[in-house]
């Protein structure tokens, strides 16, 4: 899995365009559905553009991921924001670093969210397998487990439209793409270049390389269901509509 390192540092400007609130909005319609969580964890949560939002709306919210960087990170913006230290001290919010094929709380959660394709960068069918059973596990009964990953057909589209090139004042990058198209893996290559914060006449350049693969959608619907959720549905790009072949972004709401 990847852990991200440099990158954590740049991942904001990077990723400032991302429809945030569509997913923030995604969450909340799905809980005035199956039920609005008290507590809820959030898988891959990055530098918490998704959950300090949600611990500033009132949910309990741990926030997990693999980079010690991004949780740094988080930490930090959440520090730095209004009423930021009180809500640390209220214990509305935690950040711990896992993996998530392997995360475990003290206690079960309401609610899980998983969003911004993390799902996508496990990259066998064993590691979904077994982030749906800890998820699985790690729920309170009734509980919902809600996450969104990249359309199998989105990954060929990447590589078919590349090279993406960003060319901002602080920032900027050139991205290519490698398919793999039997197993539907794509390695992305980033050339990174970043505005030194001491000296705004340099530009330090480096390297990441992401790889994710996607997954046949009524496949992952069978293993939800195998790992023991009901009443699992897949829609399509933020919206209330059954996925077709023409979506981008697959969300999935399955319940315990």
């Amino acid at each position: 899995m990847l852990s991200y390192r440099k990158f954590a540092y740049v991942y904001d400007q990077l990723m400032e365009d991302m429809p945030y609130p569509q997913w923030l909005r995604f969450a909340r319609t799905a809980w005035e559905k199956h039920g609005m969580p008290k507590s809820v964890a959030e898988l891959g949560c990055g530098t918490g553009t998704i959950t300090i939002p949600l611990v500033k709306s009132g949910f309990e919210v741990t926030g997990i991921d693999l980079s010690a960087d991004m949780l740094s990170i988080a930490r930090r913006k959440l520090e730095e924001t209004p009423n930021g230290s009180r809500l640390y001290r209220d214990g509305s919010v935690r950040w711990v670093q896992q993996d998530m094929r392997e995360w475990e709380l003290p206690e079960p959660v309401d609610s899980v969210i998983s969003f911004c394709d993390c799902l996508n960068y496990l990259l066998e069918k064993e590691d979904i397998q077994a982030a749906f059973a800890r998820t699985y596990s790690g729920l309170k009964e009734g509980g919902t487990f809600l996450f969104d990953v990249h359309h199998p057909l989105t990954l060929i589209r990447y590589d078919e439209e590349q090279p993406f090139v960003l060319d901002e004042p602080d920032v900027s990058y050139i991205w290519t793409c490698e398919l793999d198209a039997p197993r539907c893996e794509i390695e992305h290559h980033l050339s990174i270049f970043a505005r030194d914060e001491n000296d705004v006449t340099i530009y330090r350049r480096f390297e990441e390389t992401h790889i994710q693969r996607g997954y046949d959608p009524e496949w992952m619907k069978v293993e939800l269901t195998k790992a023991g959720f009901r009443d699992v549905k897949c829609y399509a790009d933020f919206e209330w509509v059954e996925a077709t072949e023409d979506a981008r972004r697959l969300f999935y709401v399955a319940v315990k």
